[in-house]
């Protein structure tokens, strides 16, 4: 008897869930269609039933990430991320760079775990990777919508928030262990609550 569309979609999200985990400890480069499906507790025979290579399931997985685990993410934070305020925008500033966000490298956003990756990667997953500083970029720049600021200013804070966000992270998740890693966090944080005023 074949298995209900549901079975499928549930095995199909496990596996993106299962590469999403592994890329960002190891890299995509380090992790194979074995390591993927044993860590989703299924056989290699069944990875080419739901996709066509590695490289479409690095796409689904920095994809997924949105919807899923960033999604979790957002509203363990409090944001609000359908009608996003200033208040909103400090949450997940606070949030991105908070202690548990470094911590937690299983769970990251894929643009501090695999950033280099994803330079050497096919066009789908750097599109992947476009919609997803995308849609952080919309979230900064709906959360400022209700402010002083002209829109073309909205967009430019936007864009140097998320990449304050992302590159703090970046660079403390390199060097995890030290007292750098804490100040270019905490900087990262100043910086881009002074952009919110």
């Amino acid at each position: 008897m074949p298995y209900s569309t549901k079975h499928k979609e549930a095995t199909r999200k496990q596996i993106v869930e299962s590469a999403r985990v592994l890329f960002n400890r190891y890299g995509f480069e380090n992790v194979t269609i074995d390591m993927i499906m044993q860590h989703a507790g299924l056989t290699r025979g069944g990875f080419y039933n739901h996709f066509k290579n590695k490289q479409v399931l690095y796409s689904e997985a920095v994809t997924s990430f949105l919807t899923e685990r960033g999604a979790r993410w957002r509203d363990e934070a409090g944001i609000n991320s359908a009608e996003p305020s200033a208040k909103d925008a400090r949450l997940m500033l606070l949030s991105y760079l908070s202690d548990e966000h470094l911590g937690d490298a299983d769970g990251q956003c894929p643009m501090i775990a695999l950033p280099s990756d994803v330079a050497r990667a096919g066009p789908e997953v750097q599109k992947a990777f476009e919609n997803l500083l995308s849609a952080m970029t919309w979230l900064f720049d709906q959360s400022l919508s209700n402010t002083n600021k002209e829109t073309e200013n909205r967009r430019q804070t936007s864009l140097s928030l998320a990449a304050l966000c992302v590159g703090g992270m970046v660079l403390a998740r390199a060097i995890p262990e030290s007292t750098l890693a804490k100040e270019i966090r905490d900087a990262a944080l100043q910086t881009s609550e002074e952009l919110l005023l």
